[in-house]
Order: C-alpha cells, then sequence, then structure tokens
C-alpha cells in the first residue's frame, strides 16, 4: 500500500513539477515576447523644421560649421542623409505627400493650399479633396499600431480629414476637429509651448508618434545665441542673385536661421530629456522644403527648393550612431521608415521605403513637383539623379518672376527697380524676367548653382533624354493630376480669398483668373 501511496505521490510530484515548468516557461515566453514588443515600439518624434535648407556643420557648410553644435551631434549620434529631398518645394503640398506617404500629385493635393475656402470657416463639400477610399495617414496607421498620436505645430494638408482621426490631442490653442486643414495653417512654435503633448497620454506605457513644429527658416533667426549672429556682410551672394542689401540681408537670414533652428532643436532633446522620454525615442529631423527666406529656392525646384537636412538618431539596432549616407533619399522614405519602425501596417500603395530595409534598394532618381502656389499658377517637374538635375517648365512663359505672394518684399520690389533700371546682368535678366527653357539640365558637381543649362548641349544629349523618359514614365505611372488643369471651383475659391488683398488687385494675375472678374 506504501509503494502503492509512494507511486502515486511521485506520479503528482511530476505532474506538479512539469505543470509548473510549463507556468514558468509560458511567462518567461510571455515576458521575452513583452521585452521583444517594447523594442519594436519605441517612441517617434518628427521634428519638422519649416522651410530650412542644410546651411550647417553637420552638411559640411563652412560658414555654420561649429555653430550648429546640436544638430551636428544628432547627426553624430545617429544617420545622416547628404541627399534627402521634399516632394515639392512649398509646404501643404510637401506635407500633404508627407503624411500620406504618396505623392501629392497622384492625390490631387498638389495645389498649394486647395481644399479650402477662408481662413477660419468650414469647407464647403463641393471644395473637399478627399484621399482615395481606403488611404490611411501615417498617423492613423499609427494610431492602429498602438500609438498615441500628436501634432503640435502644423498640418496644412490639402484634403479633408476629422483631426480626431489623426492626432489624439494637440495643444490646447490648436486642437479643433473637422476644420478641413486650416487648423493646421496654423504653426506653433515649440519655443512657446508650454504644455508637451507627450505627458498628455494617460498610459505614461503606451508608445506615441508626434509632430512638433520648429520654425527654421521662417521665425528661428531670432534665436540666434548670444553673440553668434551673422552680419550681412558675412555670407558670400550667390551669383544669380544682384548683390544690393537686401538680398544679402535675405540669404543671411537663412544662415542665421540655421544657428537658431539649433538652439530650438536643442530645448526639444532637453524637454524630452527632462520628462524622461528621450532614451526610448527615435528623432527625425527634417523640413517640409528649402530656405523661404530668398528668391529660387522656396517655391521651385532647384537644389535650394528641394534639397533637406534629414537626420535619424535613436536606440534601435538598425540606427548605426556616425552613418552618412549619400543614397539618393524623398521624405516619403521618411512616411514608411516611421511605420517600420513603429511595426506599423506598411499599405501597398505607399511609395516610399523602409530606410533601414535588409531589401532596400537606392534610388536612381528622385522626383520633384510645383504646381499652383499660393494664387500663382505654374507647373514644374524636376528628376534628380547623383550627378544632374532636370527640370521642365510647362509654363515658360510666364517668367520667374510673375505675380507672387512675396511681391510685397524688399527682395523682390528692389529686384523689380533693377530690372526697370537696366542694372541687372545678362544671367540675371534672363533667367527672372525672360522667357523660361521648356527643359533645363545642371551638372550638380561642376556646376552647384545651377546657373549653366546644358539641355541644349548635344554632348548631353543622351543624359536630357534619359531624365526625360524617366520623368514621363512617372507622369503616366503615378496617375499626375498635374495633368490637367485645376478645377473652376478651386481657382475661384483661391480668387476669391486674395482678390481683396493690394498685392494681388496690382498685380499682373494669371488669365485662369479672368472668368472670375465682375
Amino acid at each position: 500500500m506504501k509503494k502503492q501511496y509512494s507511486y502515486f505521490a511521485v506520479r503528482i510530484l511530476c505532474v506538479l513539477m512539469l505543470a509548473t515548468a510549463f507556468v514558468a516557461c509560458n511567462q518567461k515566453e510571455k515576458a521575452t515576447k513583452q521585452t521583444k514588443e517594447i523594442v519594436k515600439k519605441p517612441n517617434i518624434l518628427w521634428v519638422v523644421a519649416e522651410d530650412l535648407s542644410p546651411f550647417m556643420g553637420a552638411y559640411g557648410d563652412s560658414i555654420n560649421k561649429g555653430h550648429t553644435p546640436v544638430i551636428d551631434k544628432l547627426a553624430s549620434e545617429g544617420i545622416l542623409f547628404k541627399r534627402a529631398y521634399a516632394t515639392a518645394p512649398v509646404c501643404s503640398a510637401a506635407r500633404s505627400a508627407l503624411i500620406t506617404g504618396v505623392y501629392q500629385t497622384t492625390t490631387g493635393t498638389h495645389n498649394h493650399r486647395s481644399s479650402r475656402f477662408t481662413d477660419g470657416e468650414i469647407v464647403p463639400e463641393e471644395l473637399r479633396i478627399h484621399l482615395p477610399e481606403g488611404m490611411k495617414t501615417i498617423p492613423e496607421l499609427m494610431k492602429e499600431a498602438g500609438y498615441f498620436t500628436f501634432n503640435s505645430g502644423k498640418d496644412d494638408y490639402n484634403f479633408d480629414y476629422d483631426r480626431r482621426a489623426l492626432y489624439d490631442v494637440g495643444t490646447k490653442e490648436d486642437y479643433k476637429a473637422g476644420m478641413n486643414g486650416w487648423q493646421g495653417n496654423h504653426a506653433i512654435d515649440f519655443m512657446t509651448v508650454k504644455e508637451y503633448v507627450w505627458n498628455a497620454r494617460k498610459d505614461k506605457n503606451q508608445p506615441w508618434f508626434g509632430q512638433v513644429q520648429i520654425m527654421g527658416g521662417k521665425k528661428d533667426a531670432k534665436y540666434v545665441r548670444e553673440g553668434e549672429k551673422l552680419a550681412t556682410n558675412d555670407v558670400p551672394l550667390p551669383p544669380y542673385f544682384p548683390n544690393i542689401k537686401s538680398q544679402r540681408e535675405a540669404w543671411t537670414t537663412h544662415y542665421n536661421a540655421n544657428r537658431g533652428s539649433d538652439v530650438t532643436l536643442e530645448k526639444v532633446i532637453k524637454q524630452l530629456e527632462a520628462d524622461g522620454e528621450l532614451e526610448n525615442t527615435i528623432i527625425f529631423f527634417f523640413s517640409d522644403h528649402g530656405s523661404p527666406t530668398s528668391l529660387r529656392h522656396k517655391q521651385f525646384c532647384y537644389e535650394g527648393g528641394l534639397l533637406v537636412p534629414l537626420i535619424i538618431k535613436g536606440d534601435n539596432p538598425v540606427l548605426k550612431a556616425g552613418t552618412v549616407r549619400n543614397d539618393l533619399v524623398s521624405l516619403l522614405d521618411v512616411s514608411a521608415t516611421t511605420l517600420a519602425l513603429g511595426n506599423a501596417k506598411m499599405p501597398s500603395y505607399l511609395v516610399g521605403q523602409d530606410l533601414f530595409s535588409n531589401d532596400y534598394q537606392e534610388k536612381e532618381y528622385v522626383i520633384g513637383a510645383r504646381d499652383r502656389c499660393d494664387y500663382t499658377i505654374d507647373k514644374i517637374r524636376t528628376v534628380v539623379s547623383e550627378e544632374y538635375r532636370y527640370i521642365k517648365n510647362y509654363f515658360p512663359e510666364r517668367p520667374m518672376m510673375q505675380a507672387g505672394y512675396r511681391d510685397n518684399k524688399k527682395i523682390v520690389t528692389d529686384f523689380r527697380k533693377l530690372h526697370e533700371e537696366g542694372k541687372l546682368t545678362p544671367y540675371q535678366e534672363q533667367h527672372w524676367f525672360g522667357v523660361r527653357p521648356v527643359e533645363e539640365l545642371y551638372d550638380l558637381k561642376k556646376d552647384p548653382n545651377q546657373m549653366n543649362n546644358l539641355a541644349l548641349n548635344t554632348e548631353y544629349s543622351e543624359v536630357l533624354l534619359k531624365h526625360r523618359n524617366v520623368l514621363e514614365n512617372w507622369i503616366k505611372e503615378t496617375g499626375d493630376k498635374g495633368q490637367f488643369p485645376e478645377d473652376a471651383k478651386q481657382l475661384e475659391a483661391t480668387y476669391n480669398m486674395w482678390k481683396d488683398r493690394p498685392r494681388f488687385k496690382n498685380a499682373k494675375i494669371n488669365p485662369e483668373y479672368d472668368q472670375f472678374k465682375k
């Protein structure tokens, strides 16, 4: 009997031991899974600098070397992309592409400040631009992946959306749901923000994806560190500008803006650290497009309008500190990479790639596009490759200096005065006030200012044809909606928005608006 009892006791003991081992194994597996999940779910922050060209030490700029220490440190601790490009040289079109991961020309959001009515008013249904059925924004996809989302800066998307679907919270001043794009046009300077919205989530263990705004080329020049502000004559002026005070001031302001953006970025990083968020946060630092302070950059398809800084830094095995990449990158890759790092769904319609994927393929070309900007109607397409930039002007008869939103600024009024007085160089006169070439081709290494157009040089016929074919194929493959005139109702809304402003009333505006004049 005792033997039988011992036998059953041993059996029961074995079962208990096996059950205990099974539970322990499950707990260990669960803990391992949770640990992996934590690794897969870092916080992700987009620090978006408005209108900022990369005049920084990390990018080899000799004037600002040593004067952008925070940006340079971020680059040395992360990955620096030397050739990152926006898809458009103006904010709303570029941001519409970035937030969807799809070209603005494909979604019909390519005209600057469209799907709008009047500032602060709800947009009538007939003016609303809707994204294709089934297309979701990056924040929506991140929310589905378990992320808390916010944008304490600027939306400025050219499509209809309910902000509550994208962001769990904004700032108290900015969060207004259902304003169809207008609420996001009003940027909030991070230097003035008092509430840091990553702290707004109830569960502090929940990962977050957020966007913060720094004013970059628009206002960050005022934040330059004491004793470091450049004087007007400290920065050489590119030869495509006339060497006059207003142009020198504008050009120098952008160098100062880079120094000021360094100060603003420092505040962002220090705040993350103070709130205990820095260690588990991957930072994307980039701009929506190039410099606004000088002509030929913002709103145009030269390097100055499309080349932007891009630095990615965080505690992740794929983010190897001190890496410098020279391959061609689109900001659409930022959209895809964000989803990948957040282990979120990667829709098939995404144009960009995960920059750190094992099967990442370097690009031969990156495409950019400019369409209507404010009330100025134009259409430009561009292809950049390793050595060349190709530009096609669809309205060559409309000069570079056609009527635009900057017409009341000194850089424009002084420029026009020199034109009237015949004091411009032959190049400046033709480039700014003459008929534009239909095609432009520049050797970026030999001609970084992009002044020597090779399009008519027979030695470059093969290069020209190759880039032309790339563009034509891209237009067909992506369904570029710039092939068609803008909807008349959108144009009329644009006309009504601007018609009572002096700079518009006194300008020689595009003939497309004649139909709306009374």
